[in-house]
């Protein structure tokens, strides 16, 4: 009994502190239930998605999916920019405000996307895929009518996930986490009944894949703008596109360094279809599922505090800043630990995973990608407090930089080093000089008061 209310005390003391920390602290828990559930079924979903295709369809699935990255170029950096702009707006409770950004945001999205979507369906009879994604001519009709029902669906989709916004911005991301993992448990049930009664069809899997997320972005939408955030739900009445200016100042910054990071992360799969063909897509993003464990972990910690930061930073809370940086790189030093074993156990994983030699994942690419993702978190630690102030004009211009530096390394270790795919991951590791470098400096400057020119901006 004594045993037990020691734990209990230790409990309730985990739930003390700034209200900003408890905050983060009852988002974090509530995102490990959640992820840890999302990744469970994540791991499931492409096991049964081999087996309902083969290694081959799935890496052309792969391919042609990483694509829609590229369309997040027409968001310019919107997201980001509501995310800030909202959550000073709730944090000096100016809901009139808010509701102005939300409805804003909705407006001039839906515009662009509507667009896009115009132009991509008149163009896409003209484009063949077959050659783009490096495989046999006989599919063109199968893949024309495939993108067709995918990006349809991502266009609509683009515009539903703004309920994610609107609940970081309001500290509660592990709310935001939901959609994804139920999504993808609806998706899990359907494909295995598709196991059952058809034979491998990219074609169901398109649709299966598209129109279960956007279902559950529709109802959440529904549901959270007529009760927990009526005060602010998208209105007509409230679209005022003087505050583009407001979204966009900001958010272009971010949508410039969105594209950079969509060169570098996007294009890994269509370089790898290109020079090694779409089975090798298929070996890579299971090694990279598996390792991205770590980031999910990390990103499940640290993406409460974009938000916490921006609130802290309007109230001048340095120590509160300080204090959650040391602790945020101490979980770091440990996870990094935890990716130590992740990559001695790494082939059993693989083995037990998708069965005994169904998927040959060498060590050189586990060990990369873990070092990868090492690098990654850490200077995401610094990165996170950099987007939730809005001082992200270094990391915009590191960027362009990074991109750079990535296509030239990838290319050369590729053509000429004969190093295979590892390349593209040494290349991505070498062109995050900002968060590794760059972003640590700024931090101590910002937090010190030391920051001038590019710095502090």
């Amino acid at each position: 009994m004594n045993r037990f209310y020691k734990y209990l005390l230790i409990f309730k003391s985990f739930f003390q502190g700034h209200e900003r920390t408890v905050k983060a602290k009852k988002n974090i828990i509530a995102s490990v239930v959640i992820k840890g559930l999302s990744m469970i079924v994540g791991f499931l979903l492409i096991r049964i998605t081999l087996d309902y295709l083969d290694k081959t369809t799935y890496g052309i699935w792969l391919t042609l999916t990483s694509f829609l990255g590229w369309f997040s170029f027409f968001e310019i950096g919107l997201g980001s920019g509501l995310k800030n702009k909202l959550a000073e707006a709730l944090a000096n409770k100016n809901f009139e405000l808010g509701k102005a950004y939300v409805s804003t945001t909705y407006a001039i999205l839906s515009i662009i996307v509507g667009s896009v979507a115009i132009l991509f369906f008149i163009g896409n009879f003209f484009i063949d895929w077959t050659s783009i994604l490096n495989t046999n001519e006989e599919l063109l009709n199968e893949l024309t009518s495939l993108t067709f029902i995918v990006f349809g669906f991502f266009f609509l989709r683009f515009i539903m996930k703004l309920i994610g916004i609107v609940l970081t911005a309001d500290q509660r991301p592990a709310v935001a986490n939901t959609f994804g993992p139920i999504g993808n448990l609806f998706v899990l049930i359907t494909i295995y009944i598709l196991t059952k009664t058809t034979e491998g069809s990219l074609i169901y899997l398109g649709w299966v894949l598209s129109v279960i997320p956007l279902l559950v972005l529709l109802i959440a939408s529904i549901y959270f703008y007529t009760n927990d955030y009526k005060k602010i739900a998208p209105s007509i009445k409230f679209v005022k596109f003087k505050y583009a200016k407001d979204l966009l100042n900001l958010g272009v910054n971010f949508f410039l360094i969105q594209i950079a990071g969509l060169i570098i992360y996007q294009s890994t799969n269509i370089i790898i279809a290109q020079f090694f063909g779409p089975s090798e897509v298929t070996t890579y993003n299971i090694a990279y599922k598996y390792f991205s464990i770590l980031s999910m972990a990390f990103t499940i910690i640290i993406s409460p505090f974009w938000s916490a930061y921006t609130e802290a930073w309007v109230k001048n809370d340095m120590v509160w800043i300080k204090n959650t940086v040391k602790k945020l790189l101490l979980i770091w030093g440990g996870l990094s630990i935890g990716g130590i074993f992740m990559l001695l156990f790494a082939k059993q994983f693989y083995d037990l995973w998708l069965g005994k030699d169904e998927v040959i994942i060498p060590f050189k690419l586990s060990l990369v990608l873990l070092i990868y993702f090492i690098t990654f978190t850490f200077g995401g630690v610094f990165v996170m407090f950099m987007n939730g102030i809005g001082k992200i004009k270094l990391q915009m211009y590191s960027a362009f930089f990074s991109a750079t530096i990535f296509i030239l390394v990838a290319l050369i270790l590729i053509k000429y080093f004969k190093v295979g795919i590892i390349g593209l991951v040494l290349a991505s590791i070498l062109s995050n000089f900002y968060g590794l470098i760059l972003a640590p400096i700024q931090y101590n400057k910002i937090i010190n008061f030391k920051a001038k020119g590019l710095w502090n901006k």
